[in-house]
């Protein structure tokens, strides 16, 4: 038998926080966000921060658009591992389910709507739609690959 290969222990952090379906809950899951990123040494203005706070931002609405529940919230959960932020919007609504990764379409030119999941699939390194556990709701979960922490782009 082949003796393990030790690892290295695996931290993970994570951030979670149940917002109003408002556009006020949107903004402030942005926020929240980026203040929690720079407390795990995610600095503002660096790419990583920069993706994650719009993925966040189109994540939030949708969730406050098309997934508001009345008087229920949406939950905003952040977790940092190695390698990659993970970031999940859990909403109480059912229906309407958004589009699988693969069937997301670029809009036209003058199209009012359709951009939030295209840019959710231009910077997740990884994105996919689940059932809410417990249900009702659905939760889309969207993972960026970051560079080791001491090594994250800074602005210029």
């Amino acid at each position: 038998m082949l003796p393990l290969t030790p690892q290295q222990p695996v931290t993970v952090r994570t951030f979670t926080q149940r917002l109003s379906a408002t556009p006020r809950g949107a903004r402030l899951a942005r926020h929240l966000a980026l203040n929690q990123l720079h407390a795990w040494g995610i600095p503002h203005g660096c790419d990583a921060s920069d993706a994650i706070a719009v993925i966040v931002a189109e994540l939030a609405a949708n969730a406050v658009i098309h997934g508001r529940v009345p008087g229920r919230d949406f939950e905003l959960r952040l977790s940092l591992v190695a390698g990659s932020v993970r970031i999940e919007v859990t909403d109480t609504r059912t229906e309407p389910r958004p589009p699988d990764p693969d069937a997301v379409r670029t809009p036209e030119p003058l199209e009012e709507s359709g951009r939030g999941l295209a840019l959710v699939a231009a910077l997740a390194a990884r994105w996919e739609v689940l059932d809410r556990e417990p249900p009702p709701g659905k939760t889309v979960r969207a993972e960026i690959d970051v560079p080791p922490l001491s090594r994250c782009d800074r602005p210029a």
